[in-house]
């Protein structure tokens, strides 16, 4: 096969490794009633007049499943950290005993559930939007090349094997994702 072509199909194939390593990421932090302190990655605290990540000012732990504790290394941003918490719209309320900031992780209701699985759902669809968008643009790169026809047709079939192939492993890590989820 030309060695522009190979090129092509490659990085189409990196690029679709992204996706699905972004939507696995993306599906980490919808939480499926178990505590993990990546739930707390998305949250950001003022510390020293710039904003940065919650895990940079403190150790984020979980106890138990149903529990996240978060020990700053400075008292004194305590209340900072709760406050960053409350409005990160993650649905939890944070306690402030004076060493520590302590999360329970409530029960999943099954109205939540149903929520949490549409959010996956969304997420695999961007994962599987940017799969085609990667296809799209290696078609279009192969159709800029001066090739044979039958060269140009047989890369066209293998980047369309491409994508098949990446959209059934989103298919997969959903169907995972939504068991865990809906998993009581």
């Amino acid at each position: 096969m030309n060695e522009e072509v190979t090129f092509i199909i490659d990085s189409t194939k990196e690029s679709m490794d992204g996706s699905i390593t972004h939507l696995e990421k993306a599906l980490i932090k919808i939480r499926a009633g178990k505590a993990s302190p990546v739930m707390l990655s998305t949250v950001m605290i003022e510390y020293y007049g710039s904003i940065t990540p919650l895990s940079q000012v403190s150790n984020i732990n979980t106890p138990d499943a149903r529990t996240i504790s978060v020990q700053p290394w400075e008292k004194s941003i305590l209340q900072d950290i709760e406050t960053a918490i409350t409005n990160s719209n993650l649905g939890f309320n944070p306690m402030n005993n004076g060493e520590m900031i302590i999360i329970n992780v409530p029960p999943l209701t099954e109205e939540r559930r149903v929520q949490l699985v549409k959010q996956a759902k969304a997420e695999a669809e961007d994962a599987k939007v940017s799969i085609r968008s990667a296809r799209q643009e290696a078609n279009k790169e192969l159709k800029g090349l001066e090739i044979s026809e039958d060269l140009r047709k047989n890369a066209e079939v293998d980047v369309q094997e491409l994508t098949d192939t990446y959209s059934k492993k989103v298919d997969a890590i959903l169907t995972v994702k939504e068991a865990e989820i809906m998993k009581v």
